[in-house]
Protein backbone atom coordinates (compact mmCIF):
# COMPACT_ATOMS: atom_id res chain seq x y z
CA UNK A 1 0.00 0.00 0.00
CA UNK A 2 3.10 2.50 0.86
CA UNK A 3 3.69 1.93 -2.81
CA UNK A 4 0.68 2.77 -3.96
CA UNK A 5 0.74 6.15 -1.98
CA UNK A 6 4.14 6.86 -3.10
CA UNK A 7 3.15 6.61 -6.75
CA UNK A 8 0.15 8.50 -6.63
CA UNK A 9 2.05 11.49 -4.75
CA UNK A 10 4.32 11.26 -7.14
CA UNK A 11 1.98 11.25 -10.46
CA UNK A 12 0.30 14.28 -8.14
CA UNK A 13 3.08 16.38 -7.64
CA UNK A 14 4.66 15.74 -11.55
CA UNK A 15 1.12 16.95 -12.61
CA UNK A 16 0.76 14.01 -15.07
CA UNK A 17 -2.79 14.58 -16.68
CA UNK A 18 -4.79 11.93 -17.71
CA UNK A 19 -6.69 12.70 -20.77
CA UNK A 20 -7.34 16.33 -19.62
CA UNK A 21 -6.24 19.60 -21.12
CA UNK A 22 -4.80 21.63 -19.39
CA UNK A 23 -5.74 25.22 -19.78
CA UNK A 24 -2.22 27.50 -19.84
CA UNK A 25 -2.38 30.03 -16.19
CA UNK A 26 -0.15 32.95 -16.32
CA UNK A 27 2.53 31.98 -13.42
CA UNK A 28 1.84 35.33 -11.56
CA UNK A 29 -1.35 34.52 -11.54
CA UNK A 30 -2.98 35.52 -8.94
CA UNK A 31 -1.37 39.21 -9.25
CA UNK A 32 -3.78 39.75 -12.51
CA UNK A 33 -6.96 40.74 -13.25
CA UNK A 34 -10.12 39.00 -14.68
CA UNK A 35 -11.28 40.94 -16.81
CA UNK A 36 -8.11 42.23 -19.10
CA UNK A 37 -6.15 38.74 -17.65
CA UNK A 38 -9.06 36.09 -17.57
CA UNK A 39 -7.82 34.70 -14.39
CA UNK A 40 -8.97 36.04 -11.09
CA UNK A 41 -6.30 37.09 -9.52
CA UNK A 42 -6.27 40.31 -6.98
CA UNK A 43 -5.83 42.96 -9.51
CA UNK A 44 -2.34 44.13 -7.63
CA UNK A 45 -0.83 44.82 -10.68
CA UNK A 46 -3.40 47.22 -11.88
CA UNK A 47 -3.73 49.05 -8.83
CA UNK A 48 0.07 49.67 -9.16
CA UNK A 49 -0.20 50.72 -12.65
CA UNK A 50 -3.44 53.13 -12.12
CA UNK A 51 -3.81 54.08 -8.42
CA UNK A 52 -0.51 54.05 -6.83
CA UNK A 53 1.72 55.35 -9.45
CA UNK A 54 3.68 58.35 -8.88
CA UNK A 55 2.88 57.82 -4.44
CA UNK A 56 5.38 57.39 -2.06
CA UNK A 57 4.62 54.45 0.89
CA UNK A 58 5.74 54.18 3.99
CA UNK A 59 7.43 50.71 5.20
CA UNK A 60 5.02 48.12 7.19
CA UNK A 61 6.40 45.56 9.36
CA UNK A 62 4.86 42.34 8.64
CA UNK A 63 5.07 39.51 11.02
CA UNK A 64 5.03 35.54 9.63
CA UNK A 65 4.63 32.81 12.11
CA UNK A 66 5.84 29.88 10.54
CA UNK A 67 8.66 27.35 9.48
CA UNK A 68 11.40 29.21 9.11
CA UNK A 69 12.83 31.22 6.08
CA UNK A 70 15.67 31.38 3.83
CA UNK A 71 17.28 34.93 4.99
CA UNK A 72 20.03 34.21 2.09
CA UNK A 73 17.60 34.13 -1.00
CA UNK A 74 17.84 36.65 -3.39
CA UNK A 75 14.35 38.08 -3.42
CA UNK A 76 14.33 38.36 0.08
CA UNK A 77 17.37 39.55 1.43
CA UNK A 78 16.32 43.16 1.03
CA UNK A 79 13.31 43.07 2.58
CA UNK A 80 14.09 41.02 5.24
CA UNK A 81 13.10 43.34 8.87
CA UNK A 82 16.53 43.75 10.69
CA UNK A 83 16.66 44.80 14.60
CA UNK A 84 19.24 47.04 14.39
CA UNK A 85 19.86 47.43 17.95
CA UNK A 86 20.82 43.70 17.86
CA UNK A 87 23.08 43.66 14.77
CA UNK A 88 24.84 46.61 16.11
CA UNK A 89 25.97 44.39 19.22
CA UNK A 90 27.63 45.79 22.18
CA UNK A 91 25.85 43.22 25.17
CA UNK A 92 24.16 39.93 25.05
CA UNK A 93 20.85 41.66 24.64
CA UNK A 94 20.94 45.15 23.27
CA UNK A 95 17.96 45.91 22.90
CA UNK A 96 16.99 44.08 25.99
CA UNK A 97 13.79 42.60 25.04
CA UNK A 98 14.34 39.40 26.33
CA UNK A 99 15.45 37.53 23.06
CA UNK A 100 19.30 37.78 22.70
CA UNK A 101 20.05 37.92 19.03
CA UNK A 102 16.90 38.14 17.56
CA UNK A 103 18.36 39.89 14.23
CA UNK A 104 16.03 38.86 11.96
CA UNK A 105 13.38 37.35 14.26
CA UNK A 106 13.24 34.56 16.42
CA UNK A 107 12.69 30.63 17.09
CA UNK A 108 10.82 29.40 19.81
CA UNK A 109 11.40 26.17 18.71
CA UNK A 110 15.06 25.38 19.83
CA UNK A 111 16.78 25.27 23.15
CA UNK A 112 19.82 28.23 24.03
CA UNK A 113 21.91 26.24 21.89
CA UNK A 114 21.21 27.28 17.95
CA UNK A 115 21.86 24.03 16.90
CA UNK A 116 19.41 22.33 18.23
CA UNK A 117 15.88 22.54 17.25
CA UNK A 118 12.51 21.17 16.77
CA UNK A 119 11.26 19.96 13.20
CA UNK A 120 9.15 16.88 13.74
CA UNK A 121 6.18 17.02 16.01
CA UNK A 122 3.14 15.04 16.30
CA UNK A 123 -0.20 16.05 15.50
CA UNK A 124 -2.08 17.23 18.96
CA UNK A 125 -4.74 14.81 18.55
CA UNK A 126 -2.39 12.67 19.75
CA UNK A 127 -1.03 14.51 22.42
CA UNK A 128 -4.33 15.03 23.86
CA UNK A 129 -5.57 11.25 23.11
CA UNK A 130 -2.81 9.83 24.91
CA UNK A 131 -2.77 12.47 28.00
CA UNK A 132 -6.09 11.29 28.83
CA UNK A 133 -6.19 7.63 27.69
CA UNK A 134 -6.02 6.49 31.26
CA UNK A 135 -8.37 8.41 32.36
CA UNK A 136 -10.87 7.41 30.07
CA UNK A 137 -10.30 4.30 28.22
CA UNK A 138 -12.79 2.22 30.25
CA UNK A 139 -15.21 4.92 30.05
CA UNK A 140 -18.70 3.22 28.36
CA UNK A 141 -21.07 6.36 28.53
CA UNK A 142 -20.63 10.06 29.62
CA UNK A 143 -22.96 9.14 32.31
CA UNK A 144 -20.53 7.51 34.00
CA UNK A 145 -18.04 10.51 33.87
CA UNK A 146 -17.82 13.36 36.42
CA UNK A 147 -20.09 16.32 35.33
CA UNK A 148 -16.71 18.51 35.54
CA UNK A 149 -15.33 15.80 33.37
CA UNK A 150 -18.06 15.67 30.18
CA UNK A 151 -16.37 18.12 28.26
CA UNK A 152 -13.13 16.80 28.56
CA UNK A 153 -14.08 13.58 27.59
CA UNK A 154 -15.83 14.55 24.55
CA UNK A 155 -12.86 16.65 23.54
CA UNK A 156 -11.08 13.12 24.13
CA UNK A 157 -13.42 11.23 22.27
CA UNK A 158 -12.72 13.45 18.45
CA UNK A 159 -9.08 13.26 19.18
CA UNK A 160 -9.12 9.39 19.41
CA UNK A 161 -10.72 9.32 15.65
CA UNK A 162 -8.47 12.29 14.32
CA UNK A 163 -5.28 10.45 15.96
CA UNK A 164 -6.95 7.04 14.23
CA UNK A 165 -7.31 9.22 11.01
CA UNK A 166 -3.87 10.63 10.94
CA UNK A 167 -1.81 7.27 11.56
CA UNK A 168 0.35 5.89 9.23
CA UNK A 169 -2.68 3.66 8.37
CA UNK A 170 -5.26 5.96 8.66
CA UNK A 171 -3.36 8.23 5.90
CA UNK A 172 -3.09 5.51 3.54
CA UNK A 173 -6.41 4.61 3.40
CA UNK A 174 -7.19 8.27 3.14
CA UNK A 175 -5.27 8.20 0.13
CA UNK A 176 -6.97 5.34 -1.46
CA UNK A 177 -10.15 7.17 -1.35
CA UNK A 178 -8.42 10.16 -3.11
CA UNK A 179 -7.30 7.18 -5.44
CA UNK A 180 -10.76 6.67 -6.04
CA UNK A 181 -11.44 10.10 -7.14
CA UNK A 182 -9.02 10.05 -9.84
CA UNK A 183 -9.47 6.72 -11.07
CA UNK A 184 -12.02 7.41 -13.88
CA UNK A 185 -9.44 10.15 -15.53
CA UNK A 186 -7.01 7.21 -15.66
CA UNK A 187 -9.38 4.63 -16.77
CA UNK A 188 -10.56 7.03 -19.49
CA UNK A 189 -6.75 7.43 -20.44
CA UNK A 190 -6.24 3.99 -21.27
CA UNK A 191 -9.44 2.98 -22.69
CA UNK A 192 -8.33 5.79 -25.10
CA UNK A 193 -4.45 4.37 -25.34
CA UNK A 194 -5.82 0.58 -25.64
CA UNK A 195 -8.38 1.35 -27.99
CA UNK A 196 -10.93 -0.91 -26.11
CA UNK A 197 -13.46 -0.27 -23.49
CA UNK A 198 -12.97 -2.96 -20.89
CA UNK A 199 -9.00 -4.09 -20.15
CA UNK A 200 -6.96 -5.77 -17.45
CA UNK A 201 -3.91 -5.46 -16.27
CA UNK A 202 -2.57 -7.75 -18.01
CA UNK A 203 -3.22 -5.06 -21.06
CA UNK A 204 -1.81 -2.50 -19.55
CA UNK A 205 1.81 -4.46 -19.04
CA UNK A 206 1.79 -5.23 -22.47
CA UNK A 207 1.87 -0.86 -23.40
CA UNK A 208 5.36 0.32 -24.14
CA UNK A 209 6.02 3.14 -21.81
CA UNK A 210 7.49 5.62 -23.56
CA UNK A 211 5.07 8.55 -22.94
CA UNK A 212 5.46 9.72 -19.17
CA UNK A 213 1.81 9.34 -18.86
CA UNK A 214 1.79 6.14 -19.64
CA UNK A 215 4.87 4.96 -17.62
CA UNK A 216 3.39 6.88 -14.35
CA UNK A 217 0.00 5.75 -15.21
CA UNK A 218 0.92 2.07 -15.63
CA UNK A 219 2.65 1.95 -12.18
CA UNK A 220 0.20 3.49 -10.65
CA UNK A 221 -2.53 1.55 -12.36
CA UNK A 222 -1.46 -1.60 -11.54
CA UNK A 223 -0.59 -1.09 -7.85
CA UNK A 224 -4.38 -0.68 -7.90
CA UNK A 225 -5.41 -4.00 -9.83
CA UNK A 226 -2.46 -5.84 -7.30
CA UNK A 227 -5.46 -4.95 -4.90
CA UNK A 228 -8.10 -6.72 -5.65
CA UNK A 229 -9.08 -10.37 -7.04
CA UNK A 230 -6.64 -11.59 -10.00
CA UNK A 231 -8.45 -11.13 -13.33
CA UNK A 232 -10.13 -8.46 -12.92
CA UNK A 233 -11.12 -5.71 -15.49
CA UNK A 234 -11.39 -1.64 -15.45
CA UNK A 235 -14.65 -1.72 -15.48
CA UNK A 236 -15.08 -3.91 -11.82
CA UNK A 237 -12.16 -2.40 -10.35
CA UNK A 238 -13.52 0.80 -9.09
CA UNK A 239 -16.53 -1.32 -6.82
CA UNK A 240 -13.68 -3.87 -6.02
CA UNK A 241 -11.16 -1.02 -4.59
CA UNK A 242 -14.23 0.94 -3.06
CA UNK A 243 -14.71 -2.70 -1.17
CA UNK A 244 -10.94 -2.64 -0.02
CA UNK A 245 -10.86 0.66 0.99
CA UNK A 246 -13.91 0.29 3.06
CA UNK A 247 -12.73 -2.69 4.81
CA UNK A 248 -9.67 -1.31 5.58
CA UNK A 249 -11.19 1.86 7.26
CA UNK A 250 -13.58 -0.11 9.45
CA UNK A 251 -10.51 -2.17 10.70
CA UNK A 252 -8.78 0.94 11.85
CA UNK A 253 -7.78 1.44 15.59
CA UNK A 254 -6.54 4.30 17.06
CA UNK A 255 -2.22 4.38 17.60
CA UNK A 256 -0.96 2.23 20.57
CA UNK A 257 2.35 4.25 20.76
CA UNK A 258 2.01 7.48 22.45
CA UNK A 259 4.80 10.03 20.38
CA UNK A 260 7.93 11.51 21.47
CA UNK A 261 8.11 14.55 23.22
CA UNK A 262 9.80 15.96 20.60
CA UNK A 263 9.16 19.58 21.67
CA UNK A 264 10.17 18.66 24.97
CA UNK A 265 13.45 16.60 24.32
CA UNK A 266 14.70 20.56 22.61
CA UNK A 267 13.09 23.36 24.20
CA UNK A 268 14.21 24.40 27.66
CA UNK A 269 11.14 26.12 29.06
CA UNK A 270 8.45 25.22 31.66
CA UNK A 271 5.74 24.17 29.50
CA UNK A 272 3.07 24.80 32.04
CA UNK A 273 4.06 28.11 32.79
CA UNK A 274 3.18 30.92 30.82
CA UNK A 275 5.56 33.31 32.65
CA UNK A 276 8.28 31.36 31.56
CA UNK A 277 8.50 33.07 27.93
CA UNK A 278 12.03 33.88 27.23
CA UNK A 279 12.89 30.85 25.84
CA UNK A 280 14.53 29.44 22.37
CA UNK A 281 16.99 30.91 19.87
CA UNK A 282 17.69 32.97 17.09
CA UNK A 283 17.66 30.25 14.21
CA UNK A 284 15.36 31.08 11.94
CA UNK A 285 16.51 28.59 9.56
CA UNK A 286 16.16 25.74 11.18
CA UNK A 287 14.96 22.43 10.01
CA UNK A 288 13.00 23.02 6.60
CA UNK A 289 12.13 26.51 6.09
CA UNK A 290 10.14 25.90 2.52
CA UNK A 291 6.59 26.94 3.84
CA UNK A 292 7.88 30.20 5.64
CA UNK A 293 10.11 30.80 2.44
CA UNK A 294 6.68 30.57 0.02
CA UNK A 295 4.55 32.48 2.63
CA UNK A 296 7.32 35.24 2.68
CA UNK A 297 7.80 35.81 -1.06
CA UNK A 298 3.98 36.05 -1.98
CA UNK A 299 3.68 38.89 0.75
CA UNK A 300 6.86 40.43 -0.12
CA UNK A 301 9.37 39.66 -2.32
CA UNK A 302 11.52 42.47 -3.83
CA UNK A 303 9.36 43.82 -6.86
CA UNK A 304 10.96 45.30 -9.79
CA UNK A 305 14.20 43.84 -9.53
CA UNK A 306 14.39 41.39 -12.39
CA UNK A 307 14.29 38.05 -10.32
CA UNK A 308 12.10 35.41 -9.59
CA UNK A 309 8.71 36.98 -8.61
CA UNK A 310 7.33 39.68 -7.39
CA UNK A 311 5.93 39.92 -3.90
CA UNK A 312 2.35 41.88 -3.24
CA UNK A 313 3.57 44.35 -0.96
CA UNK A 314 6.24 46.87 -2.39
CA UNK A 315 7.11 48.71 0.89
CA UNK A 316 7.56 45.77 3.44
CA UNK A 317 9.66 44.23 6.02
CA UNK A 318 9.39 40.92 7.19
CA UNK A 319 9.96 39.58 10.18
CA UNK A 320 10.17 35.60 10.60
CA UNK A 321 8.65 33.83 13.71
CA UNK A 322 9.70 30.22 14.04
CA UNK A 323 7.17 28.44 15.86
CA UNK A 324 5.39 25.91 13.09
CA UNK A 325 7.30 22.39 13.23
CA UNK A 326 6.21 19.37 10.79
CA UNK A 327 3.43 18.62 12.85
CA UNK A 328 0.88 20.57 14.61
CA UNK A 329 2.19 23.67 16.70
CA UNK A 330 2.26 24.22 20.19
CA UNK A 331 -0.03 26.96 21.78
CA UNK A 332 2.06 28.44 24.07
CA UNK A 333 4.43 29.13 21.07
CA UNK A 334 1.75 30.35 19.08
CA UNK A 335 0.91 32.66 21.61
CA UNK A 336 4.63 33.71 22.41
CA UNK A 337 5.05 34.60 18.59
CA UNK A 338 2.04 36.94 18.14
CA UNK A 339 3.40 38.78 21.44
CA UNK A 340 6.60 38.88 20.23
CA UNK A 341 5.64 40.24 16.99
CA UNK A 342 3.50 42.93 18.47
CA UNK A 343 5.88 44.01 20.94
CA UNK A 344 8.74 43.99 18.26
CA UNK A 345 6.37 46.74 16.14
CA UNK A 346 4.32 44.37 13.46
CA UNK A 347 0.82 45.66 12.35
CA UNK A 348 0.15 42.57 10.18
CA UNK A 349 0.67 39.20 11.26
CA UNK A 350 0.44 36.03 8.75
CA UNK A 351 -0.52 32.93 10.23
CA UNK A 352 -0.53 29.99 7.79
CA UNK A 353 -0.87 26.74 9.86
CA UNK A 354 -3.92 25.70 12.20
CA UNK A 355 -4.81 22.47 14.11
CA UNK A 356 -8.27 20.44 14.73
CA UNK A 357 -7.49 20.87 18.86
CA UNK A 358 -5.96 23.39 21.00
CA UNK A 359 -5.60 22.80 24.61
CA UNK A 360 -4.30 25.35 26.11
CA UNK A 361 -6.58 27.94 23.64
CA UNK A 362 -6.77 30.77 26.07
CA UNK A 363 -3.32 31.72 25.65
CA UNK A 364 -3.76 32.24 21.94
CA UNK A 365 -7.17 33.98 22.34
CA UNK A 366 -5.20 35.97 25.36
CA UNK A 367 -2.50 37.22 22.77
CA UNK A 368 -4.83 37.81 20.06
CA UNK A 369 -6.63 40.31 22.16
CA UNK A 370 -3.34 41.80 22.62
CA UNK A 371 -2.61 42.24 19.22
CA UNK A 372 -5.86 43.43 19.09
CA UNK A 373 -5.63 46.06 21.50
CA UNK A 374 -2.12 47.67 20.15
CA UNK A 375 -4.14 47.64 16.64
CA UNK A 376 -2.65 45.19 14.81
CA UNK A 377 -4.45 42.83 11.80
CA UNK A 378 -4.05 38.76 12.54
CA UNK A 379 -4.80 36.98 8.83
CA UNK A 380 -4.95 32.96 9.10
CA UNK A 381 -5.29 30.47 6.85
CA UNK A 382 -8.89 28.54 6.71
CA UNK A 383 -7.34 25.27 6.06
CA UNK A 384 -6.99 22.34 4.16
CA UNK A 385 -9.47 19.49 4.94
CA UNK A 386 -12.55 20.65 2.95
CA UNK A 387 -14.50 21.20 6.03
CA UNK A 388 -16.85 23.74 7.19
CA UNK A 389 -15.06 25.19 10.02
CA UNK A 390 -18.22 26.80 11.96
CA UNK A 391 -19.01 23.37 12.57
CA UNK A 392 -15.64 21.75 12.73
CA UNK A 393 -13.53 24.18 14.71
CA UNK A 394 -10.13 25.12 12.94
CA UNK A 395 -7.29 27.03 15.58
CA UNK A 396 -6.24 29.16 16.21
CA UNK A 397 -10.47 30.41 16.56
CA UNK A 398 -11.10 33.77 16.36
CA UNK A 399 -13.79 33.11 18.84
CA UNK A 400 -13.67 33.43 22.27
CA UNK A 401 -14.09 30.74 24.86
CA UNK A 402 -16.36 32.79 26.59
CA UNK A 403 -19.28 34.41 24.96
CA UNK A 404 -18.31 33.38 21.79
CA UNK A 405 -17.40 36.58 20.03
CA UNK A 406 -15.53 37.31 16.91
CA UNK A 407 -11.96 39.33 17.30
CA UNK A 408 -12.29 42.18 15.15
CA UNK A 409 -8.49 42.18 14.11
CA UNK A 410 -8.59 38.64 12.73
CA UNK A 411 -9.62 37.86 9.29
CA UNK A 412 -9.61 33.89 8.06
CA UNK A 413 -9.04 33.05 4.56
CA UNK A 414 -10.02 30.40 2.05
CA UNK A 415 -8.41 29.57 -1.05
CA UNK A 416 -9.29 30.19 -4.87
CA UNK A 417 -7.92 29.00 -8.00
CA UNK A 418 -7.96 30.66 -11.41
CA UNK A 419 -10.76 30.00 -13.54
CA UNK A 420 -14.30 30.30 -13.17
CA UNK A 421 -14.37 25.60 -13.63
CA UNK A 422 -11.81 25.77 -10.73
CA UNK A 423 -12.51 29.05 -8.73
CA UNK A 424 -12.97 27.35 -4.87
CA UNK A 425 -9.96 25.23 -4.37
CA UNK A 426 -11.22 21.84 -3.82
CA UNK A 427 -8.90 21.40 -0.57
CA UNK A 428 -10.30 24.53 1.42
CA UNK A 429 -12.03 24.71 4.24
CA UNK A 430 -14.89 27.10 3.87
CA UNK A 431 -17.35 28.80 6.16
CA UNK A 432 -20.16 31.00 6.42
CA UNK A 433 -19.40 32.44 9.66
CA UNK A 434 -15.88 31.81 10.37
CA UNK A 435 -14.28 32.44 6.68
CA UNK A 436 -14.51 36.03 6.27
CA UNK A 437 -13.39 36.25 2.24
CA UNK A 438 -11.43 33.65 -0.22
CA UNK A 439 -7.92 34.91 -2.25
CA UNK A 440 -5.88 32.94 -4.59
CA UNK A 441 -4.21 29.89 -3.52
CA UNK A 442 -4.09 27.40 -6.17
CA UNK A 443 -0.56 27.14 -7.96
CA UNK A 444 1.06 30.02 -6.26
CA UNK A 445 4.51 30.68 -7.13
CA UNK A 446 7.24 31.85 -4.65
CA UNK A 447 10.44 31.61 -3.00
CA UNK A 448 11.71 28.54 -1.62
CA UNK A 449 15.26 27.82 0.12
CA UNK A 450 18.47 27.61 -2.45
CA UNK A 451 19.47 31.45 -2.58
CA UNK A 452 17.39 31.67 -5.69
CA UNK A 453 15.06 28.92 -6.02
CA UNK A 454 11.08 29.37 -6.62
CA UNK A 455 8.61 26.61 -6.44
CA UNK A 456 4.43 26.76 -6.69
CA UNK A 457 2.68 25.81 -3.42
CA UNK A 458 -0.95 25.25 -2.78
CA UNK A 459 -2.54 25.28 0.18
CA UNK A 460 -4.36 28.35 2.30
CA UNK A 461 -1.16 28.73 3.64
CA UNK A 462 -0.59 30.33 0.23
CA UNK A 463 -4.24 32.38 0.41
CA UNK A 464 -3.26 33.91 3.79
CA UNK A 465 -0.12 35.55 2.45
CA UNK A 466 -2.33 36.83 -0.43
CA UNK A 467 -4.48 38.76 2.24
CA UNK A 468 -1.58 39.98 4.58
CA UNK A 469 0.36 41.64 1.64
CA UNK A 470 -2.59 43.60 0.55
CA UNK A 471 -3.03 44.68 4.17
CA UNK A 472 0.38 45.94 4.18
CA UNK A 473 -0.35 47.86 0.64
CA UNK A 474 -3.14 49.50 1.96
CA UNK A 475 -0.95 50.33 5.38
CA UNK A 476 1.66 51.24 3.61
CA UNK A 477 -0.43 53.79 1.34
CA UNK A 478 -2.79 54.75 3.99
CA UNK A 479 -1.12 54.15 7.34
CA UNK A 480 -3.36 56.29 9.35
CA UNK A 481 -6.28 53.35 8.98
CA UNK A 482 -6.35 51.17 11.73
CA UNK A 483 -6.00 47.35 11.94
CA UNK A 484 -10.33 46.65 11.70
CA UNK A 485 -10.23 49.45 8.95
CA UNK A 486 -7.96 47.42 6.90
CA UNK A 487 -10.17 44.19 7.38
CA UNK A 488 -13.35 46.30 6.40
CA UNK A 489 -11.58 47.46 3.33
CA UNK A 490 -10.89 44.16 2.42
CA UNK A 491 -14.15 42.64 2.86
CA UNK A 492 -16.12 45.13 1.61
CA UNK A 493 -13.93 45.59 -1.59
CA UNK A 494 -14.48 41.79 -2.85
CA UNK A 495 -15.12 40.41 -6.13
CA UNK A 496 -18.48 38.86 -5.85
CA UNK A 497 -18.98 35.92 -7.07
CA UNK A 498 -22.44 35.40 -8.59
CA UNK A 499 -21.68 32.08 -10.60
CA UNK A 500 -22.28 28.52 -8.94
CA UNK A 501 -19.34 26.99 -6.85
CA UNK A 502 -18.48 23.87 -6.13
CA UNK A 503 -18.65 23.12 -1.94
CA UNK A 504 -15.05 21.64 -1.34
CA UNK A 505 -16.41 19.50 1.56
CA UNK A 506 -20.06 18.27 -0.57
CA UNK A 507 -19.36 18.65 -4.08
CA UNK A 508 -22.65 20.36 -4.42
CA UNK A 509 -23.06 23.69 -6.50
CA UNK A 510 -23.64 26.70 -4.24
CA UNK A 511 -23.28 30.19 -4.16
CA UNK A 512 -19.76 31.86 -2.63
CA UNK A 513 -21.37 33.68 0.02
CA UNK A 514 -22.37 29.84 1.33
CA UNK A 515 -18.84 29.26 2.20
CA UNK A 516 -17.57 32.60 3.63
CA UNK A 517 -19.52 35.99 5.22
CA UNK A 518 -18.57 37.98 1.96
CA UNK A 519 -18.97 35.63 -0.59
CA UNK A 520 -15.96 37.10 -2.53
CA UNK A 521 -12.58 36.87 -3.44
CA UNK A 522 -10.08 39.93 -2.49
CA UNK A 523 -9.53 42.33 -5.21
CA UNK A 524 -6.58 45.05 -4.26
CA UNK A 525 -7.76 47.53 -7.04
CA UNK A 526 -11.13 47.55 -4.86
CA UNK A 527 -9.62 47.80 -1.73
CA UNK A 528 -7.06 50.47 -2.53
CA UNK A 529 -9.74 52.50 -4.28
CA UNK A 530 -12.10 52.20 -0.80
CA UNK A 531 -8.90 52.77 1.31
CA UNK A 532 -8.45 56.31 -0.42
CA UNK A 533 -11.77 57.54 0.61
CA UNK A 534 -11.02 56.91 3.94
CA UNK A 535 -9.00 60.07 4.86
Amino acid sequence: MKKIVAAFAFVLSTGVAFGQNAQTVPQNWHLLDQQTDGVYGISIEKAYQELLKNKQPEPVLVAVIDSGIDTLHEDLRSVLWRNRLEMAGGSVDPDRNGYAGDTYGWNFLGADDPNKNVTKDSYESERIYFKYRDKFKNVTSEKKVKRKDRQLYQVWLKSKVHATEVSEAGKEVEMMYSLLEVLPRVDAFFQMVLQKDTYTAQDLDSLKAEDPRIAQGKRLYGMIFEQVKPGATNQQLPELFQQHADSLKANLTAPETPPADYRGMVVEDDYSSFKDRYYGNNNIMAGDPSHGTHVAGIIGAARGNGLGVDGIASAVKIMMIRAVPDGDEHDKDIAMAIRYAVDNGAKIINMSFGKSFSPQRQWVEDAIKYAEEKDVLIVRAAGNESKNIDVEPYFPNPYTIKGNKKAPNVITVGATGPTQNTLVAPFSNYGKEVVDVFAPGDNIYSTVPGGNQYAPFSGTSMASPVVAGLAAVIKSYYPHLSATQIKSVIENSVTKITVPVLNPGTGEKVTMSELSRTGGVVNAYEAIKLAGTLQ
